[in-house]
């Protein structure tokens, strides 16, 4: 497979990589990047085979860069029905035209973006605290990261009404992704059939990218405060909905 890339696949997919290791690191809503540029390198289903493991890699060095700010209330509240989400989007995740996945999962994410923005001008306090929130941002992003790698979105949403501080939201999302990343594996290997020796050969091949991606992230978010860090995702997030719908 790496035979086939020509040098501007090759260049795509280090910049792809380079971005994943800024996302890892903790600037958070710019994964759709990383996905438009591998499903145009490799296409939409086997993108997704490629792009876990290094996914994965990165969720390693920011879960120990960033463990001792997790707060696990929040990721044990959403992490079950992430997983409910994944084993729903690899039974349904083929048959669903991509077209209308894309769209539909652009406009719920950008709604929510807006009520965000909403919420913050009201300089409420409170939180959403009944389980149902949680269930469906959980549900939701479980499905989304199996079918095309987009949970980010709306993980982030559900951790920025948690009003977690900027430390604590990192430490947080890097478990959550690395717990949820394992767990699918085995769905992309023996359900998909998208993991393979081959695959996991150009995965490989674009880890230094990551780490350099990573280094420069860590350095950026020293800058970064918490009020900026929270209005940063906010915009990504909302940007990455409206590229989802147009791609």
């Amino acid at each position: 497979m790496l035979s086939t890339l020509s040098l501007a696949d090759w260049l795509l997919v280090a910049f792809a990589a380079f971005v994943l290791g800024l996302s890892k690191s903790g600037i958070k809503g710019i994964s759709i990047i990383i996905v438009a540029l591998l499903v145009f390198v490799f296409g939409a289903k086997a993108s997704t085979g490629i792009l876990l493991p290094m996914l994965i890699v990165g969720d390693i060095f920011a879960v120990i860069y960033y463990n001792r700010h997790a707060q696990w209330k929040y990721l044990f509240r959403l992490l079950p029905f992430m997983m409910g989400g994944v084993i729903i989007g690899t039974l349904v995740g083929e048959n669903m035209p991509e077209e209308v996945f894309r769209r539909s999962m652009a406009l719920v994410i950008f709604i929510s973006v807006v009520f965000m923005f909403w919420w913050d001008q009201r300089k409420s306090k409170q939180v959403p605290q009944h389980i149902s929130f949680a269930g469906v941002m959980g549900l939701t992003a479980g499905f989304t990261t199996m079918v095309g790698n987009l949970a980010g979105s709306f993980a982030n949403i559900f951790f920025l009404a948690m009003r977690l501080p900027k430390n604590a939201f990192i430490g947080t999302t890097a478990w959550l992704f690395l717990f949820i990343n394992l767990f699918k594996v085995p769905f992309h290997v023996f359900s998909w059939k998208t993991i393979d020796w081959q695959t996991l050969q150009v995965s490989a091949v674009f880890i230094p990218a990551i780490f350099l991606g990573l280094f420069v992230g860590v350095r950026i978010l020293k800058r970064v405060n918490e009020t900026f860090f929270r209005k940063f995702i906010l915009i990504m997030t909302g940007i990455g909905a409206v590229l989802i719908y147009f791609t």
